[in-house]
């Protein structure tokens, strides 16, 4: 009995001043009557077929454990309650088998440790009711994501569980500066999401908005990341996002370790980045992982491909039009002989095939893979053969869609890449409408818009504008590692230096 008083001053701190907070407030306090601990216990689960409960003895009181045996690990209970009926038969015993041992005297306590997977221990005469871990979890392996492949470099993915994908960032950063904050969202599904920050370099004021823009969602579920991401994104019309997904431990490490915040969802292995920039979508691990000069020719070409997915068709239009007279002479009778036979206009050429393109590729995501690839070869050639055999489209037409499609999917990122596929539409109506003049003006427009947008109060087209030559080791190209000494300051940390001049052994 001393070893339970003990445990019930030392221990009981954390809950009654979790009892005494704000939040808890409003919450009732338990009985130590263990039959009105019961009765509150089950009217609340009063519906629910998986709450079981076991009674016995502890020190010749009379004692109840709950569980909910769809979540809960029933050898761990097993072991608990086996601890229980041992010759001494005390609590002593089952608090040195149980992993964790949380006693709290709240009743909102004990309903969310039950719905967490937590076994509950009553026992008559206690007012602190004791949680214990019990929780069943099932895990798949740490495997590289499909949509995130690299060639050089980690091959670990994040997970649906909330502490593995904690875990595996804790085992990249083992500083005490890695910040971890746990927060609830949904009211009924009552989801864990994790803020995680460098203390000693991401900006406070960015971290504080972050967490209050987190607190202050009222929602009765979270279902994805993408709710989340809906509720905290600066402009939710902009075609851009504003966060970055990733399910890469390194590339959440790396954003970590230059100032910015890394929000995990329970249930979810995709981690979205904030605050971020409109170039951190075409950047891949791949370019660190590469010879400088190898990264830098990819990346230029990621952002080159920017233009052609959503310039080319919109120059097609214009150029058959509007203005023929650009195209080189040796190429006027092809193109006019391709395209003099089509029965309608060059806009609807395009839009027919720029739809196609996007029924064949949402088909082939939701369908089987070995169905998926097979549908990939017929859309491609035997669909494509066909409508340029009818005359329906030009050949020049299939062309420019396919480079068009092309370039759309080389984005590292699957939500950029989204955006851009809708972004052409917009330039082929103007190119429809007024040609060259009516591409300058839609360009002056996503120009305006890309410099006016934030992210957490961040610009989102940084280090463009506003302007930041030393930002720009690590945007259009990207320099050898060993000159980058400086973190992007686009993100304000509050620790600049990067590293120091690591290459004096060439002085020698």
């Amino acid at each position: 009995m001393k070893r339970l008083t003990r445990l019930k001053l030392e221990k009981g701190q954390k809950s009654e001043a979790n009892a005494n907070s704000p939040q808890q407030s409003s919450s009732k306090k338990t009985s130590n009557l263990l039959i009105k601990n019961q009765d509150f216990i089950e009217n609340t689960f009063k519906d629910a077929g998986d709450l079981q409960k076991r009674n016995f003895k502890i020190e010749d009181k009379k004692a109840t454990l709950y569980y909910l045996s769809s979540i809960t690990d029933f050898e761990k209970v097993e072991r608990m309650l086996g601890s229980a009926f041992d010759s001494q038969r005390s609590l002593s015993n089952m608090i040195d088998h149980a992993a964790t041992f949380v006693p709290t005297n709240s009743q909102n306590k004990v309903v969310e440790g039950l719905l967490e997977g937590r076994s509950v221990l009553l026992i008559d005469e206690f007012e602190m009711i004791f949680l214990l871990d019990t929780l069943s979890v099932i895990k798949r392996d740490t495997s590289e994501p499909m949509n995130e492949k690299v060639v050089r470099g980690s091959h670990e993915g994040f997970v649906e569980d909330l502490g593995t994908n904690v875990h595996l960032i804790r085992r990249r950063i083992s500083s005490q500066s890695l910040a971890i904050h746990y927060y609830k969202v949904g009211t009924d599904t009552n989801t864990s999401v994790a803020v995680l920050h460098m203390k000693n370099i991401a900006n406070p004021k960015i971290v504080q908005e972050v967490e209050k823009r987190i607190s202050s969602i009222e929602m009765d579920m979270t279902f994805s990341p993408g709710f989340i991401e809906e509720f905290i994104e600066d402009s939710s019309f902009s075609p851009f996002p504003q966060v970055l997904n990733t399910e890469r431990p390194d590339r959440t490490m790396a954003a970590l370790m230059d100032g910015q915040v890394a929000i995990m969802i329970e249930g979810s292995p995709t981690t979205i980045i904030t605050p971020i920039t409109f170039f951190a979508f075409y950047q891949s691990p791949d370019d660190y992982n590469s010879r400088f000069y190898v990264g830098t020719f990819y990346r230029m070409i990621r952002i080159l491909s920017f233009l052609i997915a959503i310039l080319l068709p919109a120059i097609y239009i214009a150029v058959v039009g509007f203005h023929f007279e650009v195209i080189p002479n040796d190429l006027v009778l092809p193109v006019k002989s391709s395209v003099e036979q089509i029965p309608y206009p060059p806009i609807i050429e395009a839009i027919v095939m720029e739809l196609t393109i996007e029924l064949i590729r949402e088909a082939g995501v939701r369908l089987p893979s070995p169905i998926g690839q097979t549908i990939g070869i017929v859309g491609g050639l035997v669909i494509g053969d066909a409508i340029v055999t009818a005359g329906l489209v030009s050949n020049i037409m299939i062309i420019v869609v396919a480079l068009t499609a092309i370039a759309a999917f080389v984005v590292p990122s699957t939500e950029m890449n989204t955006s851009v596929r809708i972004l052409r539409f917009p330039f082929m109506f103007a190119a429809a409408t007024f040609g060259f003049l009516g591409i300058s003006f839609a360009g002056m427009i996503l120009l305006i818009h890309l410099c006016k947008l934030e992210s957490f109060g961040i610009p989102y087209f940084s280090p463009i504008a506003p302007f930041k030559r030393k930002d720009l080791k690590d945007t259009f190209l990207r320099l050898p590692v060993w000159l980058m000494n400086l973190k992007p300051t686009a993100y304000m940390p509050i620790k600049s230096k990067q590293q120091g001049y690591s290459r004096r052994w060439q002085k020698k």
